[in-house]
């Protein structure tokens, strides 16, 4: 489907060596990973790549659509983008743009809308528009039916000292309330030899640790041959992680590689063979973030999420058998419809039993076109807030319970930044655990792992370390 908007004023055509193209990342890691390798496909093309606040030809808002605050903020940076620079083109690209693209041709601050699957073609789409070809919007009508992983690669991931490596796109999970499946279609799964080209690349360039991501990650491979043989569509747990287990082993034995992060990943895959073979990997970070969402059964229900509180808490178990004190991390939604203050009680308690070396709180957003936007007994948006605000106090007694374990012991630390903190210049960074630390000095270590001795505190947030 095509749609076609009216645009007041002109287009600004230009030299292409004097384009100028500025990027905005709203939402997950797969959304950092697309817009690094968008940023490669114009600098290919010849634009100069400039910060967003600054006045820029042309402006992409990568944007998110997981809550209604990430739906808020993506029309915020939208407008913000034609504030800084009125006759240049602002393009709404990603989930938001996928799920409420005719909404956004309305709107006199976008000039392209263009959804998921099409952000290949971002240059071309681009410059068409500048050539006075009208279409403005560019949205894959029929992602579901999509069974081809759109090619994307990087180079670099701009200044930092990891880079995130999108291998999967797509969910067939459906949960109740999430919209993404609606916004990624279903699984697609990126071929292990071009995974491994792009982190030799990447660890050519001078990476030292990679984050593997992807939409829901644990489903990764199964609907690549030979391992959806035999298998419905959706049947990851039956692949007990084996594909994904294949990719890390492969690139773990790329030299100059230091260490392999992974990102979010469903608690299912967590068994004894495949943490027993991941623990046998010296490169994987012992840091795991297992989805939760709720600690009480009745509400895992509701949400359509398929295991229990209790499976949940043996798959943390089996990790913590492998991995000498993992830092496992979680998600958690409040107000859920139909929480009961029995059933937020029931997770509280849970999410002490656990001692999760980190928590985000989310309180419950309702997604139009998800089934729980339409479930009974809703909870008051009141509720929610104290509820939330108990679960972010829990999480910080937890958060530094597990970082005061490191101190008087010796850490690994991959430098990131430098930060001031009044008169004091600190370099930080974070060990394998993904506890951040800071060392006072002036000397930039960036992209340099050290031995630090943790003496204590620094802030809530970050440990004091000294070399």
């Amino acid at each position: 489907m095509l749609l076609f908007k009216g645009q007041t004023g002109r287009k600004v055509i230009l030299e292409k060596q004097k384009r100028t193209v500025a990027f905005l990342t709203l939402g997950c890691k797969v959304n950092t990973y697309e817009t690094n390798a968008m940023e490669k496909l114009f600098l290919d093309a010849g634009y100069e790549i400039t910060e967003f606040t600054k006045k820029a030809d042309v402006y992409i808002i990568n944007t998110c659509t997981v809550t209604n605050m990430a739906d808020r903020k993506s029309r915020q940076m939208l407008h913000k983008a034609k504030k800084n620079n009125p006759e240049g083109i602002v393009v709404a690209a990603g989930c938001y743009a996928q799920a409420a693209g005719e909404e956004l041709t309305k709107d006199m601050a976008v000039d392209l809308v263009v959804g998921n699957n099409r952000k290949s073609e971002i240059v071309t789409i681009v410059e068409n528009y500048m050539g006075e070809m009208e279409c403005s919007y560019y949205v894959t009508d029929k992602l579901f039916a999509e069974k081809n992983y759109e090619e994307l690669t990087i180079d670099s991931a701009g200044d930092k000292t990891r880079a995130v490596i999108k291998i999967q796109d797509g969910c067939n999970q459906f949960c109740s309330y999430c919209i993404i499946p609606f916004a990624r279609g279903r699984v697609r799964s990126r071929e292990i030899d071009d995974i491994v080209s792009e982190v030799e690349r990447l660890v050519a360039g001078g990476y030292k640790e990679v984050v593997l991501t992807g939409i829901h990650l644990s489903s990764y491979g199964v609907d690549l041959d030979p391992w959806r043989e035999g298998l419905e569509h959706s049947d990851f747990v039956a692949l007990s992680g084996r594909p994904l287990l294949a990719v890390i082993e492969r690139i773990s034995k790329i030299s100059g590689l230091e260490r392999i992060r992974l990102g979010s990943l469903e608690p299912r895959i967590i068994s004894e063979a495949f943490a027993g073979e991941l623990a046998g990997l010296d490169k994987v970070c012992p840091h795991f973030h297992l989805s939760l969402q709720s600690g009480c059964n009745e509400t895992l229900k509701r949400m359509n999420r398929h295991y229990s509180a209790e499976e949940y808490y043996e798959k943390c178990e089996i990790l913590r058998r492998y991995f000498d004190n993992p830092a496992i991390t979680t998600d958690v939604i409040v107000g859920f419809p139909g929480e009961t203050e029995e059933e937020f009680e029931q997770t509280k308690e849970f999410l002490s039993k656990i001692k999760f070396a980190q928590m985000h709180i989310f309180k419950f957003s309702p997604r139009k076109g998800t089934k729980a936007e339409c479930m009974e007994n809703q909870v008051e948006e009141n509720k929610k807030t104290l509820r939330s605000e108990q679960l972010i106090e829990l999480e910080k007694h937890m958060r530094q319970q597990y970082m005061q374990q490191f101190t008087g012991t010796f850490q690994n630390i991959l430098f990131e930044e430098e930060i001031q903190i009044g008169q004091q210049i600190y370099q930080t960074g974070h060990n394998e655990r993904y506890v951040k630390i800071a060392v006072l000095s002036d000397v930039d270590c960036q992209n340099y792992i050290h031995q630090v001795k943790i003496t204590g505190f620094l802030n809530n947030d970050i440990l004091l370390g000294e070399k």
